[in-house]
């Protein structure tokens, strides 16, 4: 049995007084996610504000058989930051990490402390004309994309947090709360095992990153912007392969949008414009991007000769093109997430294919949600250059409560398609997490998960996290 009096006594001793959160009114803010989603309560909020703390959180919390959740910036959307609804935990909050943004110009790095926002850390890395190319609609902290291995919008040129990685400091979940640096500042280190990568995409269920080193890169002298309306969906492969043929790596982004689901942004998210009089049934948003010895007018002028025989003829695959020099056609990309929430209830599907199967799937799909589960409308959008897709689902608000039962039948034909079919991932960039964890252990062979698991108990002996990578049925 735990004495709870005792706990808070030794937690408030460790970060203070008025870190130790345990009242009703402050709780809640804790207890959500980027989906607006609710967690358990948990027994206390621990707001630590240096490793050291963190790792005198986890040896209490070893010594007390208490499992500690670790929450970054709440943006996640698969529920791994959240307390469990049967479970005693610890939500440990990494907001207060965040006193540290070092931005060294000349290596191209930023070392920042686990609970830096990505704002923040752009914001330094622009005074010195660099930024970290992992963009998001949201705003996570570096420690929950970390956990994540966030990919983004522009994975198609940078990839993804894995790549752009050089080194972290952690507290691993053992019974001393071990501090570990792995990695260093380098841009060549091939110095034996990359451990540090056992903590990406972990979900936090390996270990607690406080500080990290990452790659930066030089932010573009010039940039277009491109959105080119399609005649059928399909054409989105001819343009994609025709784009990197013309274009090599000035081609930064590549990301597809339903027609409903622009319509939803542009319904419900004020300040947008509509680019076309009438919205094609898909769109693909095109950015280029390049340094100061490029011209502006030359690459424009080199798009428009890449997209002229495709506009040719009554049957042209592409159909119409606006261009911009700013952010506005972003925006409605951005915005999109939101006008889905405005319209209804949504049923998130974060999945990944081949390039080559995303525009099949999407049809093949299409079909069987129309007979299986017709109140579900596809509002789909994504990277679809790297073969990632947002296969969102939308219960319409004037079809009156969501059916969870046939909310569930459509999520399990999606991930059965998508995993078993295409040979796809059910979990493209938001992690499993406890909101996945059914159809990892559905799709993950025995052997894999028990691999797993046994990396996951060496690193983390103790209790950490919602998620058990080595479950069995």
């Amino acid at each position: 049995m735990i004495d709870t009096m005792a706990l808070l006594d030794r937690l408030r001793s460790i970060v203070g007084a008025g870190q130790v959160l345990t009242d009703a009114e402050d709780l809640p803010t804790y207890c959500t996610d980027g989906r607006g989603a609710a967690g358990g309560t948990p027994i206390a909020v621990a707001r630590p504000a240096s490793t050291q703390e963190v790792s005198e959180l986890m040896r209490v919390a070893a010594q007390n058989g208490i499992r500690i959740v670790v929450q970054g910036g709440r943006t996640g959307l698969a529920g791994a930051g959240l307390a469990s609804e049967s479970d005693a935990d610890l939500i440990v909050n990494l907001d207060r990490l965040s006193r540290h943004i070092d931005i060294d110009p000349v290596n191209r790095t930023a070392t920042i402390d686990a609970g830096v926002r990505l704002s923040a850390l752009n914001a330094a890395a622009a005074e010195h004309d660099l930024f970290f190319p992992i963009d998001l609609g949201a705003d996570p902290s570096i420690g929950g994309m970390i956990a994540a291995n966030t990919g983004g919008a522009r994975l198609l040129r940078y990839g993804d947090v894995r790549a752009n990685l050089m080194a972290i400091d952690m507290v691993r979940a053992d019974a001393d709360g071990t501090i570990l640096s792995l990695g260093a500042p380098l841009w060549k280190n091939n110095t034996g095992l990359d451990l540090k990568q056992l903590l990406v995409g972990s979900g936090g269920s390996t270990g607690i990153v406080t500080r990290a080193t990452v790659a930066l890169q030089r932010r573009p002298a010039l940039q277009i912007t491109a959105l080119i309306a399609l005649r059928t969906p399909a054409a989105a492969l001819t343009l994609l392969l025709a784009l990197e043929e013309g274009f090599g790596t000035l081609l930064s982004a590549f990301e597809g949008m339903s027609a409903l689901a622009m319509a939803a942004a542009l319904s419900h998210v004020p300040g947008l414009r509509a680019p076309f009089a009438e919205l094609p049934d898909y769109a693909v948003l095109v950015e280029l991007t390049a340094g100061a010895a490029f011209d502006a007018d030359l690459l424009e002028e080199r798009l428009a000769t890449i997209l002229e025989p495709l506009m040719d003829g009554t049957d042209a695959p592409v159909i119409d093109v606006a261009i911009d020099h700013r952010d506005d056609l972003w925006a409605i990309r951005h915005a999109i997430p939101e006008g889905l929430r405005a319209s209804g209830t949504v049923v998130g599907c974060d999945i990944s294919l081949r390039r080559g199967d995303v525009m099949r799937f999407r049809d093949d799909m299409m079909q069987r949600l129309a007979t299986e589960t017709p109140v579900l409308k596809p509002h789909d959008f994504g990277h679809i250059g790297d073969g990632g897709l947002h296969y969102n689902l939308v219960w319409p608000t004037s079809a009156g409560a969501p059916d969870p039962v046939m909310i569930e039948r459509a999520r399990v034909l999606i991930f059965d398609a998508v995993v078993r079919e295409y040979g796809g991932s059910f979990s493209a960039e938001h992690g499993v997490g406890p909101r996945n964890i059914a159809h990892y252990l559905r799709f993950v062979p025995a052997d894999v998960r028990a691999l797993a698991g046994a990396v996951q108990q060496l690193i983390a002996p103790v209790s950490l996290g919602r998620i058990d990578f080595g479950m069995t049925e």
